[in-house]
């Protein structure tokens, strides 16, 4: 049985908590008997910035102090390290985050194209070394090895170092047809292995070439290593850096539409602890009540 046909359509409230009135909705939402016990009863917190530099910053000092609060109960942090155009200024900002002892950080590679070269402009291991490990010295840093002879043996092992130990906390986008790492829909939503090998569909493509990763849609590989929308679950908390107009309808469908395997995102409202990072661009789409709550407010937290 898929991970689509487990699901059954029942109704729950929605609530939309602010700062002023509570504004109640009564929303669609696909549940299983496998699922249904890990629906969260904290918020997801949603917060609004007028433009990337702002949205990064802030969404950097939530990380810093997870990282920092990590290390300083329990020696070390495990953090979940995202790709692509909409992570620049975050990772630009959390970069030059003082105060972080990156000697007892340990990170994970959320993503990985299979066949790229590590040297590649589209290579995930690339941008990661660029943007992230390269400047703060982060030497724990367990790559997914997309080129590995052994492609199963390579994602066990990873898989196995990832849940040796819970993550403290993962960074993660949401990708324009609603993909969290490279669960593209259908997105398995069953499995509780900590990788997998997926095959990419057509939309997720198109989007590297969009972001200028690569010249054109045949050169993008067509399968990638994904982590699990599962494993992700497991991190301790999550934090969703979501701007951009493109991404508006997958916000949309993240946040008010069902939770199902169409709609990748949207289980990040399971997690009970999960903030999103939105610009004026991404939050278009969302119902006018939400859209000027978040205007007015800058946040916003959604309940189930």
């Amino acid at each position: 049985m898929s991970g689509m046909q487990r699901f059954h359509e029942v109704r729950f409230e929605f609530i939309l908590v602010c700062f002023g009135p509570l504004l109640l909705y009564n929303l669609p939402t696909p549940a299983s008997a496998n699922l249904a016990h890990d629906f969260a009863d904290s918020p997801m917190l949603l917060r609004l910035f007028s433009d990337k530099v702002s949205l990064g910053r802030a969404a950097a000092d939530q990380a810093a102090t997870t990282i920092r609060r990590a290390i300083a109960q329990q020696g070390n942090a495990r953090i979940v390290a995202a790709t692509g155009a909409a992570q620049f200024e975050f990772l630009d900002a959390l970069t030059k985050t003082p105060g972080i002892d990156w000697a007892k950080v340990e990170a994970f590679h959320l993503d990985e194209y299979v066949g790229l070269p590590a040297t590649h402009p589209g290579s995930f291991q690339k941008f990661l070394l660029d943007n992230l490990a390269s400047k703060v010295g982060i030497t724990n840093f367990h790559y997914l090895d997309g080129n590995a002879s052994d492609l199963s043996t390579a994602v066990r092992d990873v898989g196995r170092q990832l849940a040796s130990a819970p993550v403290d906390i993962a960074f993660l986008g949401i990708g324009e047809n609603g993909h969290i790492a490279f669960n593209d829909p259908p997105a398995d939503f069953v499995t509780e292995d900590p990788y997998l090998v997926v095959n990419l569909d057509e939309a997720c493509r198109r989007q590297q070439v969009g972001e200028a990763w690569f010249a054109d849609i045949s050169q993008v590989p067509e399968r990638a290593i994904s982590m699990s929308a599962r494993q992700i679950l497991k991190a301790r908390e999550l934090l969703v850096v979501v701007p951009d107009q493109r991404k508006a309808r997958a916000v949309k469908a993240c946040l008010e539409g069902q939770i199902n395997p169409m709609a990748p995102a949207s289980i990040l409202r399971q997690h009970p602890n999960v903030t999103v990072y939105l610009d004026n661009q991404s939050i278009s789409l969302l119902n006018s009540n939400l859209q000027l709550t978040l205007t007015q407010q800058s946040q916003a937290a959604l309940t189930s």
